[in-house]
């Protein structure tokens, strides 16, 4: 009797509002099953100290950015604070579905509704704090923002929470161990 498989490859499409620990969460989850791929979104912004082109973005001139957008070589991308633009580049994610790959691609709301238009199998997960008061709690103690950013962030997180319906799942992180367990379980890995 063969092995059988425990899932179809797929891409999963990870939502969240700020602070509420979808690094943490897609870490710790690539960390207990390394085999996913993890989708690498191309910008034009330039690299920082230490940031490897490949390895945490793909950094492109605006010219080559709006190549891949007009080549339809774009799942999904955006202008961020009005200043650059990133996206999440289409060849490395079919590749990998080909390869029989789970890719896990993190965006925001409007890059998932872009998705869903353009790859509408995708399995889209919304990843949610416990409450409004623990978001506030996780923004404030991180201290990264200043104040007036974090009002910014918390008007847009109030709008990404209210687009929560629109996900094919909700995963609640107030344990970490169990938000991992939980995406892992919606991603067909455990």
């Amino acid at each position: 009797m063969g092995l059988m498989k425990l899932h179809e490859p797929r891409l999963t499409v990870l939502v969240g509002p700020t602070a509420v620990g979808k690094g943490t969460v897609v870490h710790s989850l690539l960390s207990r099953h390394p085999e996913i791929a993890l989708s690498v979104s191309a910008t034009t912004r330039a690299p920082r100290p230490g940031e490897i082109n490949g390895t945490h973005y793909f950094f492109v001139s605006d010219d080559e950015f709006d190549r891949l957008v007009n080549d339809g070589q774009m799942l999904e991308w955006a202008l961020v604070h009005g200043a650059h633009r990133y996206g999440t580049p289409r060849k490395p994610v079919e590749q990998w579905l080909s390869e029989g790959k789970s890719v896990l691609l993190e965006i925001d709301v409007a890059g998932a509704r872009q998705v869903r238009a353009s790859m509408p199998q995708a399995h889209f997960i919304f990843l949610a704090p416990p409450s409004w008061d623990e978001l506030k709690r996780r923004l404030t103690e991180r201290g990264t923002e200043t104040l007036e950013e974090q009002e910014r962030r918390l008007t847009t997180a109030r709008a990404e929470l209210d687009a929560a319906h629109e996900f094919d799942a909700i995963v609640i992180n107030d344990d970490l161990d169990q938000a991992v367990t939980d995406l892992a379980v919606l991603m067909g890995l455990e």
